[in-house]
């Protein structure tokens, strides 16, 4: 077992169940108690974990990551528009890569009617999604499965990467803010999700407004490599998510909100095709909604073709 994937058993050993010894420790992952203790002492270095006589425990503010299960009943009418738009930016005969997640589950169901398409991934979800799609090509990675969210990673999935080269990647996470991007609470799947972007020209991450803010351990795409943001309309009392949009705006991110409209009236005239003032919001109007909330001030509202109900916030 490589230093990483032991640690990482180790880290989801201790958020588990809160406390273990080093003789269980050592006994899981098949190594010497000093072997785990230096994993320990690296770990706890790195802020995940606190040492304690004889074993470790889960430090303050940190909770272990939730299952599939938990995932799949948040935010799914969120997650079901961004999975349309996203669909909609993949073209016949592409290549691209998705990541794991129930955000990109939901986008693999979509791409399934996209003909010519081949989509390399390191989830089996993904791929069962696509499994019985005409013309659809399902080319996935090697490495080791992790149960929690039917991933393959480590080492496996990283190296079956090396040298591939498509058009976009398509990724989720558990928190994304401004400051440090995307980021994920599991070290073995913020490896391969890497590695994914690296085989990409461009990123388009994936996700909801539950996640605008959230910051957790171990960061996947940082923000100047994002290329768009797909998500959806933040609650009107939801100032956190709103201001990491219009952070991210400024960082220069495409930011494509699922759900909102702009109405006609500001792009018509002169004002069509024009890139507004810092103190010129646009509205932005969601279908069935009361009145009209501000969009970022940055931000562009630029429709694009084929769907209307989407607002593209685009870089000044």
């Amino acid at each position: 077992m490589f230093a990483a994937e032991r640690r990482q058993l180790i880290l989801e050993m201790v958020r588990a169940n809160g406390a273990v010894s080093l003789r269980e420790l050592a006994r899981v992952v098949q190594t010497s108690e000093v072997t785990v203790r230096r994993d320990v002492r690296a770990l706890e270095a790195e802020g995940l974990l606190d040492r304690r006589h004889g074993g470790a425990v889960l430090p303050g503010g940190f909770t272990r990551e939730s299952g599939f299960p938990q995932k799949s009943h948040l935010a799914t009418a969120e997650k079901t528009a961004i999975a349309d738009v996203a669909a909609g930016l993949v073209e016949e005969g592409e290549a691209v890569v998705v990541g794991a997640g129930t955000t990109t589950q939901e986008l693999a169901r979509r791409l399934a009617r996209v003909p010519g398409l081949t989509v390399v991934t390191n989830s089996l979800l993904v791929a069962q999604a696509l499994a019985h799609a005409n013309r659809v090509e399902v080319v996935m990675t090697g490495g080791t499965l992790r149960g929690s969210n039917y991933a393959l990673v480590g080492s496996g999935a990283e190296q079956s990467l090396q040298g591939l080269r498509v058009s976009r990647a398509f990724l989720s996470g558990s928190g994304l803010t401004a400051e440090r991007g995307l980021s994920t609470s599991n070290m073995l799947s913020a490896s391969v999700d890497r590695a994914l972007v690296q085989a990409a020209a461009e990123v388009v991450v994936l996700a909801d407004h539950t996640k605008l803010g959230t910051d957790t351990m171990f960061q996947t795409v940082p923000t100047d490599v994002m290329t768009r943001l797909v998500t959806d309309e933040p609650p009107t009392h939801d100032d956190r998510a709103a201001a990491e949009l219009q952070a991210l705006a400024d960082q220069g991110v495409q930011i494509t909100v699922a759900g909102a409209v702009a109405p006609a009236g500001p792009l018509e005239g002169g004002m069509a095709g024009r890139r507004p003032r810092r103190d010129a919001p646009l509205p932005v109007q969601r279908r069935g909604a009361p009145g009209l909330r501000s969009a970022p001030a940055a931000a562009l509202l630029e429709p694009p073709p084929g769907d209307r109900r989407v607002a593209d916030l685009r870089r000044r």
